[in-house]
């Protein structure tokens, strides 16, 4: 019996990942040699994109997207579902160039979408998952910041900031992608909302978020300036009074923590 993991697309959106590239590629042909891969590179000054384009060459399961300028990890990520679904693929997956999600894992995330899932989301936060390499005080951000994010929203989820992910074609398609929130990294959010309030079937599986050893992290402050801004004014509409007392304590945790980083990086 056909599955839907069966037609799966691994999108891998890339900007200046020349070195991190063909580890990340070889590593998923090795764990899941029947799943095709997307590459989406936004005009990678260090030629990654070159780099991208030899190895499809050499394998058919490996595709490449090209797109001018760097337009974002959200807009690499419609880019990359546009082109999966109108491919028919039964499974879209987001998975980052840098190495930080395992695609040894990536049968977690695909087997919860073979027994139904519509949204399997790969969290550092459940049990059984974690963070390797991370500063004390990122991980108190992006912990404090997830679990704010739950409570606002009522979700029940607690990652849902993460970007290792697989997606049932039918939820991508039944949801206006160009409504999508790209501010900070709140799409991630956005779209889990979206499954949450449509009674979509999402689940989360336990990962090992492992920090990137090669290149420099793409994450910067926009996560607490933008993400938590956009989200407190969804859980202000969906659940009144009770978010204004929690953004206040989060609030004072962010600056805590974001002053306290300052002064030990003397910035």
């Amino acid at each position: 019996m056909d599955k839907p993991s069966d037609r799966t697309l691994v999108i891998i959106p890339t900007f200046n990942e020349l070195e991190n590239l063909p580890l990340i590629v070889g590593r998923v042909r090795k764990a899941a040699p029947d799943v095709d891969i997307l590459i989406v590179d936004d005009n990678s000054p260090d030629g990654t994109g070159e780099k991208a384009d030899a190895l499809a060459s050499e394998d058919e399961h490996i595709h490449v997207l090209h797109r001018e300028g760097k337009g974002g990890l959200c807009g690499a990520y419609v880019a990359g579902f546009r082109w999966g679904l109108e491919r028919a693929y039964g499974v879209l997956c987001e998975m980052d160039a840098d190495g930080s999600h395992a695609p040894e894992q990536l049968h977690l995330l695909l087997d919860e979408i073979d027994q139904g899932a519509d949204v399997v989301i790969g969290s550092r936060y459940i049990d059984g998952g974690k963070v390797v390499n991370w500063p004390k005080n990122r991980w108190v951000l992006s912990r404090g910041g997830n679990l704010y994010i739950s409570l606002a929203l009522g979700t029940g989820l607690t990652d849902m900031t993460a970007g290792y992910r697989a997606y049932r074609r039918n939820f991508l398609k039944e949801i206006d992608l160009t409504e999508l929130s790209n501010a900070g990294y709140i799409f991630q959010v956005d779209l889990a909302w979206r499954a949450v309030s449509g009674n979509y079937d999402v689940r989360e599986v336990p990962i090992t978020f492992t920090e990137r050893e090669i290149g420099e992290s793409k994450l910067d402050g926009s996560f607490v300036k933008d993400s938590l801004g956009v989200v407190t004014q969804w859980g202000l509409k969906h659940r009144g009074a009770q978010v204004k007392d929690l953004s206040v304590e989060m609030g004072k945790l962010i600056r805590y923590e974001a002053n306290k980083f300052r002064r030990k990086h003397n910035l």
